[in-house]
């Protein structure tokens, strides 16, 4: 699933193509897109400013907020043909958009609910916020790292490499991390996804940028989808383990209960 620095890529190479732009017409091919609701009338509309808040897309209508969540497969690409995996095409006056979705995880919305909900951005957090939130949550600490309420933007990938930068096992407790270590752990988060943004995210499987261009922070992975090789700091075995349902890869000597 396309993570904060996956889809931070996309809204800068979307952003010099689209804002200003007017939308023209707007075509949804599937109702699962749209959540089965009604279609939005879009027509007419311009966007404003094209921006971002954890794993959403956020385009600026002016009264309204067009929302776009990327899901497992999707991508939003710019001057790009339909093709069969088409879910979503917009015709802007000197451009098109095309939001492809193979497995049809993605969302598109008008000014959703859940934006509110989510938590803080993990860039821009402060360290003493973030401490007082670890303090409150008696979960292990890769659970809470995928839970959108409490961070909004990191996903499986960097919860597994901010993790293994720190130094902390994904099943410590949340609520026991002192502060060294909450520490550790908080410029770890905020060191690897501004490494993976400068690098264009991370293409695991089928991720594009709005441009088509593909990430490469997948060639710089200490721990995720490594497991049974060794570990880049101390030669150990990766491992993999399930938290909430998710695959969790982790060095068993460097990272610590």
């Amino acid at each position: 699933m396309p993570e904060l620095p996956e889809v931070e890529t996309t809204v800068r190479a979307l952003r010099p193509h689209i804002t200003g732009r007017t939308i023209l017409e707007a075509r949804f091919f599937n109702p699962r897109v749209l959540g089965r609701k009604p279609e939005p009338d879009l027509a007419g509309r311009t966007i404003a400013s094209v921006g971002r808040r954890g794993k959403y897309i956020l385009l600026d209508l002016g009264d309204d907020v067009l929302s776009i969540h990327l899901g497992m497969t999707g991508k939003l690409l710019v001057n790009a043909p339909p093709e069969t995996h088409t879910r979503a095409y917009f015709t802007l006056n000197d451009a098109t958009l095309n939001f492809v979705d193979p497995r049809m995880f993605g969302r598109i919305e008008l000014n959703p609910a859940r934006i509110a909900k989510l938590g803080p951005e993990p860039l821009e957090v402060t360290f003493e916020e973030f401490r007082r939130r670890l303090k409150t949550r008696r979960t292990r600490i890769k659970a809470l790292l995928l839970d959108q309420g409490f961070l909004s933007g990191v996903g499986n990938i960097y919860a597994d490499e901010s993790l293994h930068r720190a130094g902390i096992h994904p099943c410590a407790i949340a609520a026991r991390l002192g502060p060294d270590r909450a520490r550790r752990l908080y410029k770890a988060i905020r060191q690897v996804l501004t490494e993976a943004i400068a690098s264009g995210g991370s293409s695991i499987s089928d991720y594009v940028d709005a441009e088509g261009r593909k990430g490469w922070f997948q060639i710089r992975h200490r721990v995720y989808q490594r497991h049974g090789e060794k570990c880049l700091r101390c030669g150990a075995i990766i491992r993999r383990i399930l938290i909430a349902q998710r695959g969790t890869h982790y060095c068993p000597k460097c990272q610590k209960r």
